[in-house]
């Protein structure tokens, strides 16, 4: 398996159990706990790999929708156990978020992408399976939230690789600084309130 497969594999674990955490607060039955979780699993990518007009990872590896089933499978059977659906939510969607900019990111480089390209598609492999999973379950997107750090936090760990990259950073180097710095804005967001400033008229209007 290649770095970049292996990344697939584990964004793909990692949003399928937040996918199912979501449908559990929205009280889906088994089937839909299966479709959110295959939509927040392969979303991003997807779109990712429409965009580069390539093969689309999951049809290429079915195996993929199998795993993010039997996730959310499990989820559907364990979630009543976990103290806190909401918190565990949020935690496993920020390790989701920088597994699944690397992953991103790296497709891009790999496909020889101007960096502005790298960049986008880093962040879109990274929010659109979230941006997906919230507006199915009726929830306000993460990535719309006011002064969350959430897409920027995509943008920071995108830009870290195209720098690791032009510094001779080995592969696996470059994408774990991206992991590391996009996953430590969006738990800095998270647990101590890190927020971007948010507009504000003066004076208020309605």
């Amino acid at each position: 398996m290649t770095l970049l497969g292996g990344l697939d594999y584990a964004s793909v674990l990692v949003f399928a159990a937040a996918g199912s955490l979501a449908a559990s607060r929205a009280q889906l039955d088994i089937v839909g706990f299966a479709f959110v979780a295959c939509l927040t699993a392969v979303g991003g990518g997807t779109i990712r790999d429409l965009l580069l007009d390539r093969s689309i990872f999951w049809m290429a590896n079915p195996t993929i929708i199998l795993i993010a089933v039997s996730v959310a499978l499990v989820v559907f059977f364990t979630a009543h156990l976990l103290e806190s659906r909401l918190k565990t939510l949020e935690w496993l969607d920020a390790l989701a978020l920088s597994v699944a900019v690397s992953a991103g990111t790296g497709v891009a480089i790999l496909e020889e992408q101007p960096a502005v390209i790298v960049v986008l598609l880093g962040i879109v492999t990274g929010v659109m399976g979230g941006l997906m999973r919230d507006v199915v379950c009726n929830e306000v997107p993460l990535v719309l939230k006011q002064g969350e750090l959430y897409a920027s936090a995509a943008f920071a760990g995108a830009c870290a690789t195209l720098l690791a990259t032009r510094s001779g950073l080995s592969p696996l180097l470059t994408l774990a600084a991206c992991t590391a710095l996009t996953f430590a804005l969006r738990a800095g967001s998270i647990r101590f309130g890190w927020s971007l400033p948010t507009y504000k008229s003066r004076p208020p209007r309605l």
